[in-house]
């Protein structure tokens, strides 16, 4: 059995960090493989500032605020170009502000070219969809207009998507997220510090299949206006989504098998409410013990604190190093995402080394 079908990671998934100067700029990523984006993330390090998100279906200039229950909106000067090895921005305060300096966690789907789905046409789901999809990197971004009932949206990976994280464009609701720890009966919200809760008019209790994913008829999910969703299938050696048990225990905390090195991984506790969507990676921290973390769900600036949110980022998984409650609380279930540096062993065989 093949270890991997992505050797270089770098093709599909880049974390770039830059400094901005208050003027347009372009942002170049450093990996071993040239990749134009199609869904970007961007965090100020060093200020209080929101979260960024952008993607090429939506097209630039349209941002959402993973840390806010914000409506989709326009910033002129803000993110202006989806690029072949980056992207452009033009200087405004949470993109490039002189001064601060960024990160910008990026993912590849299919460049920008997009099928529309005509549900009643093609008898794949019940609601119309926009999707542009990655099949080998298994991810898609799906754009819908709810009908205010329950229904199944076509995403287009062509194998079921285990994690959806999605938003409405058009109204102040939460993030929604889906995660294979809690399946379809559970939701979380990106924006928020809530555990995981059961409610079927999220998703519906429609676990997704090899074409669709359900929604239910709550205005978070299943409304009458504009939605986007981000739909991730994991593929061996570059992306896992899975869940651990806290233990408490410092620096001897879990150690959570991924099949590679990562480049970026996302914890949150799901059985608990009150702790943050934590995110590490290997850029801003390119060596063990890696203690440099920002929150999904809070503008805040980076925090670098030792003893406080650490972990060791190895060449099969990562390691937790600490007894704080937000990735190791006794008892409580912690669900993650994944994203690789390298695969643990090449498709040839070849083993990646630790950092």
């Amino acid at each position: 059995m093949a270890y991997t079908t992505i050797d270089d990671p770098s093709a599909y998934f880049q974390t770039t960090l830059y400094s901005g100067t208050g003027s347009t700029a372009s942002v170049t990523n450093g990996g071993n493989s040239d990749l134009q984006p199609d869904w970007v993330w961007i965090k100020a390090r060093n200020a209080t500032r929101d979260h960024r998100l952008l993607d090429s279906t939506r097209g630039v200039q349209k941002e959402l605020v993973s840390n806010s229950t914000s409506a989709e909106y326009t910033e002129s000067t803000g993110f202006t170009a989806f690029q072949s090895d980056g992207f452009q921005h033009g200087g405004a305060n949470g993109y490039g502000a002189s001064g601060e300096t960024y990160v910008s966690w990026q993912w590849k789907a299919n460049g920008g070219t997009t099928t529309t789905n005509d549900a009643s046409s093609t008898s794949v789901g019940t609601i119309d969809s926009v999707y542009q999809a990655n099949t080998t990197a298994g991810f898609s971004i799906v754009t819908y207009t709810g009908t205010g009932s329950a229904g199944t949206i076509a995403h287009g990976l062509g194998v079921a998507p285990t994690v959806i994280i999605g938003k409405d464009r058009s109204d102040t609701s939460q993030w929604f997220v889906q995660h294979p720890a809690l399946g379809a009966t559970h939701y979380g919200e990106l924006d928020d510090t809530t555990a995981f809760a059961d409610d079927a008019n999220y998703f519906n209790d429609s676990t997704p299949t090899s074409t669709v994913f359900g929604v239910g008829s709550d205005g978070a999910t299943g409304g009458t206006t504009n939605y986007v969703a981000y739909c991730f299938a994991p593929i061996q050696g570059y992306s896992k989504f899975g869940s651990y048990t806290g233990n408490a225990a410092e620096p001897e905390g879990p150690f959570i098998y991924t099949g590679f090195k990562p480049a970026w991984i996302m914890v949150k506790a799901s059985s608990e409410s009150g702790q943050a969507w934590v995110i590490g990676d290997n850029k801003r921290d390119p060596d063990n013990v890696a203690v440099a973390k920002l929150f999904a769900n809070s503008s805040s600036a980076e925090s670098a604190a030792v003893g406080d949110n650490n972990w060791d980022f190895l060449s099969n998984g990562f390691k937790i190093r600490t007894q704080d409650d937000a990735m190791n609380k006794s008892g409580v279930t912690f669900i993650y995402m994944a994203f690789a540096e390298s695969p643990f062993v090449s498709s040839e065989g070849v083993p990646t080394t630790a950092r």
